[in-house]
């Protein structure tokens, strides 16, 4: 891909207080890759949303950490009922402020790591409404 095009991202070290953080799943299963492509998707079309590293939460990195705690909003997009993207998060003393399971919103996990786009945009459309109803802290 020629990096003219690439699309540059907010730094979320600098900026979190401004934007809506979303850490994902990105599991090795159907719904796992559809949290992941969800992240992807808002963090390119929505504004003042940005994907980070949920791994390096895990890990214990402290920056990470405070982006996590410094969001707008935090929102946490598990991919099955395993939950374990909110788990990292709460592990870390972190309250999301919003979370989805992919799984429990009518999607089989399956043990492939393809998916139906068609489900991504469903997602992602139902994380966009609930969010417009909840307030920015």
């Amino acid at each position: 891909m020629n990096e003219k095009k690439w699309q540059l991202l907010p730094a979320c070290g600098k900026e979190a207080e401004n934007l809506d953080i979303i850490l994902a799943c990105d599991g090795a299963s159907s719904v796992g890759q559809i949290g992941h492509e969800v992240a992807v998707k808002l963090t390119k079309e929505e504004d003042r949303a940005r994907m980070c590293c949920i791994t390096a939460i895990g890990a214990g990195s402290r920056a990470h950490t405070d982006i996590a705690r410094k969001a707008r909003r935090l929102i946490v997009i598990n991919g099955c009922q395993m939950e374990c993207a909110s788990k990292i998060v709460r592990n870390a003393g972190i309250e999301p402020t919003y979370e989805i399971t992919v799984a429990k919103e009518g999607v089989d996990k399956l043990s492939t790591l393809d998916f139906d786009d068609q489900e991504v945009e469903r997602i992602a459309a139902k994380i966009v409404k609930d969010l417009n109803k909840k307030p920015v802290r």
